[in-house]
This record gives structure tokens, sequence and C-alpha cells, in this order.
């Protein structure tokens, strides 16, 4: 049976530093998040002794394929509410905690732009009047540069990758018709507005190879990072790259939760044969996203045609059918039975009339939104102000952006989001990160995402090994923790 599908994501935030004579992306993200964690009863240091970007689970690497640097002299903090919170690459990046289904990641997702938007506020302390840091959830900075939104997915190590890479393609080239972010134009060499007006994705233009590893150059549909941060043995990490950073709500659920169930099928090897395999993954993951109408069919490698859409009602067909003979452990019974519910909906409605989903899907809400400005203005395509608009649909301040002005959708209570800022997850080991940090931060010298090293002055420093995922949850731990009035209590109780 298929294990449950713990899963993350990590979102590369856009940045700039407005008013000043120049702005530099680094300086600009270590203000950021060095202003927030200031605000902390104590910055938490990660732990890099488990990171190894360049492992590679095929195995081996192509020639002259690099895997990202690790760095480690940024400032990179972990959160009382289990999540990784710095700079990678020049963009401020929020790494939701480990989250046990769709709809809480959902939430500490979000969270994630709530602790952007509180950030900003804190930098503002830093900076000399009439400057400020903004920041956008956005994909790509208009001049040709793609930042990440990266997902993860906890998978049974015993599955073999090559049958992971060979049937999750055809899903992450076709999900985008209701996971894509939309934008204004093309930055594709050699395109324009006259070519390309909208397309459905921030990122599908940047792609470039079926599988690889790396994620900043030749990025692949299937990357093949093998850091699983849990027991290496049982487990891996499918890393995703191919994602869009989504505003909307039901958008990044449907994205997670339908992903959750496909690699769940493909675990339990009842997704089926080389029929929903695409014969030109790469190129065609590019034509799903400039075609709007939807109708465009896509060749697929046993030479038939299927468009986007009818790819996707195949996948929920077979979703069906696993789901009813092997239940929905793997992806939360309540919430997969909602997926399902919402995936058949969200299929019909974009085969019948998308622009019904405006109150949905984040392509459609913003389609919607720039047309109507354009028209009203006369205005053709290329315009930059429509391109001003994209880009101001994606700004984490609620007073700012204009995706909080729409009438979208929501799926959790902004109450909860807010809590999830600083509260962890209950259904994960980051329940015992975070209410360990919450606790005895003073006493805790680093963190990563499958162990805490205390330091309680005196011994050897404290390793507390966590790589279970689906260990340290609060019904796990939570009477030890309330027995221990110290950090020396709880290494004493649980024998480290």
């Amino acid at each position: 049976m298929a294990i449950r599908k713990v899963c993350g994501i990590e979102t590369e935030y856009g940045i700039v530093l407005r008013g000043a004579a120049e702005s530099n992306p680094i300086a600009a993200s270590s203000l950021l998040i060095n202003a927030y964690v200031s605000r902390l009863a104590r910055k938490v240091d990660w732990d890099f002794e488990d990171e190894s970007p360049g492992r590679d689970a095929r195995g081996f690497a192509r020639e002259g394929s690099m895997a990202p640097e690790v760095e480690t002299h940024l400032v990179n903090a972990v959160l009382t509410n289990g999540a990784r919170y710095y700079v990678d690459h020049a963009h401020p990046e929020y790494s939701t905690p480990e989250c046990s289904d769709a709809l809480e990641i959902v939430t500490w997702d979000k969270a994630g732009e709530r602790i952007l938007a509180r950030s900003i506020e804190a930098a503002s302390d830093f900076l000399p009047a009439g400057q400020e840091v903004v920041v956008y959830k956005n994909n790509s900075d208009r001049k040709g540069n793609s930042y990440g939104c990266h997902e993860n997915y906890l998978m049974d190590r015993a599955v073999p990758f090559t049958r992971i890479a060979q049937q999750v393609t055809a899903h992450f080239v076709t999900r985008q018709v209701f996971a894509g972010a939309g934008k204004v134009g093309s930055e594709a060499p050699g395109s324009g507005a006259a070519d390309i007006r909208f397309q459905i994705s921030q990122r599908a233009e940047f792609f470039e190879e079926e599988v690889g590893l790396e994620t900043t150059l030749k990025r692949p549909l299937v990357n093949t990072r093998d850091e699983p941060h849990a027991d290496s043995q049982q487990y891996r990490r499918l890393h995703v790259i191919v994602g869009d950073a989504n505003m909307s709500e039901v958008s990044t659920y449907l994205k997670v939760g339908t992903t959750a169930i496909v690699l769940a099928m493909i675990e339990d090897d009842d997704l089926g044969g080389e029929d929903l395999v695409l014969a030109h993954p790469v190129p065609t993951h590019r034509q799903v996203s400039y075609d709007l109408s939807l109708a465009r069919p896509l060749e697929m490698a046993d030479g038939r045609r299927m468009t986007a859409v009818e790819v996707q009602w195949e996948l929920l067909d077979r979703a069906r059918k696993w789901a009813e003979s092997r239940g929905l452990d793997a992806v939360g019974e309540e919430v997969g039975r909602d997926v399902l519910r919402r995936w058949e909906d969200v299929l019909a409605a974009l085969e019948s009339d998308p622009m019904t989903l405006a109150g949905q899907l984040d392509w459609v809400a913003k389609y919607q939104l720039v047309d109507a400005y354009r028209q009203r203005h006369d205005l053709g395509w290329g315009d930059a102000r429509l391109a001003a608009l994209d880009l101001q649909y994606h700004d984490v301040r609620p007073g700012r952006s204009l995706f909080a002005r729409l009438n979208v959708e929501r799926l959790v209570d902004e109450a909860d989001v807010v809590a999830a800022m600083t509260e962890p997850p209950r259904t994960t080991r980051a329940w015992f990160r975070g209410k360990c940090l919450q606790r005895w931060a003073p006493s805790i010298s680093a963190a990563n995402w499958d162990s805490l090293v205390f330091d309680l002055g005196s011994d050897p420093l404290r390793r507390v090994p966590m790589m279970e995922p689906l260990k340290g949850t609060a019904a796990h731990v939570d009477t030890l923790l309330a027995a221990c009035d110290t950090p020396a209590q709880l290494l004493e109780a649980l024998g480290s």
C-alpha cells in the first residue's frame, strides 16, 4: 500500500528594494529575514549536516550538470511553526513545515505569505526614509530569469525511480490547466506579445529537459535530487520543481492534492502502463501553457492525440477506481474525497467555460482582471501597464495585492493562517520541532528537517534524530513534552 504522502512547499519570492540607487537582492533578502527573526525570542540556525543536493536518484549525474550550491553563509533560520526561512539564490525562501495533506499545505503556505508581509513591516524599521522592500509571490522577473516554487512528497524507496519519472510526467505537464498562476506575454527567446498575449503558467517556458538534477539551469520536468530528509533506506523525497507559485488556495490545493493521489497510484502500481505517456513532454509543456482554449490536442507516445483536459479526466477516472479499491489513507480520507470532487468539478468547468473559474483558479482570475483593464483602456497586450498589473497581482502585502481585492474562494480560515505563522502542524514531526523551539530555543544550537541539536552548556552537543516524518506528532509527544520542564529532562526521557 502507498505510504502517507507527507508533503511540503518551498517558495522563492521575488524581491526588490525601492527608492535605493541600487537594488541588491541578496542584501535586501538578508535584511528582510533578519528583521523578522530579530523579533523572535531567539534565532535558531539551520543545521546543514544532512544537505546533499548533488545526490542523484538515478545513481549518476549527467556530464556537465550542476547541483545547486549550499549557501551556508547567508541567514538561514528555523521558525516555531516548524518552517525554514532563509536566503536562497538571491531570494527570500520560505519552506513550509511537513504537512500530512493538501489542506494543511494550503494553511502553512498561506502563513508563509503572511510571514513575508510581516517581514516587510519589520524591515522598514531599518531602512532610510523613501526606501521600502517589496516582495512578490511569483516566478519570473520578466527579464528571462525564473525562480522556483518546489513541492516535496514522501515516497517509498522501494518504488523504482524510473517508474515515477515515466508515469508522473503527463500529470506534471497537464496539471497547469488548474495549477497555473497565469502570465502576461512570454519570456521565451524570440517570442513577444504578438505571439503570446497571455499564458497559463509562469514557469512552463523555463523547462528544457525531461529528467535531470539541476534546478536553475536546464530545468527538468522531473527532478532527480535524492535528499530524503528521512530514513534513506525506507524513503525518498520526490522534489518537484515544475509548479508555479499560487496565490489561489484552490489552485494550491488541487496542485498538491491531485499530485499526492497520482504519486500514491504510482506507488501502488495502479496508474497503468504507457498509454498516458507524452510523445514530446518538454515542448508539450510549453504548448499547454500557450493554449488558453484548452482544445489543442497533445501527441501521445502511442500515436493518440488528447487535450490536456482529457489527460486529466483520464487520471481522475483512474484515481476514482484506485480510491475505491485501495482507500484514501495515503492522502487523508476526508481531504482525498474532497480533492476528487473538486478535481471533477474543475475539469467539467474547464471543458464548458474556463472563465467560470475566475473565483477559484489563479490563471483565470488574472486573465479576467488584466483583460478587463485592457479593454477598458483600449490597450494592446504588449502595453507595459498589463505587465505591471500581472506583477501587482502577486504582491504579498494584502493592502497592495490585486489578488487580495478579487473575490477568490478561500479554503482555510484567516485565523488558522495567522496561528500557523507560529504554530506547527499537529500531524507530523514538525510538531516536535516547533514545540521544542517554542519552549527551549536558547538550548537549541541548530535544527533541520530530521534532527534537533541541543546545547545544554556543559555537555557535548546532543543530536535528537527525527528520521520518521510521521513520528513526533502531537499525538506521539504531547504527554512527554508536558512531563518535561527542562530540555535536560527531555533528553533524559528520550535517552539521547
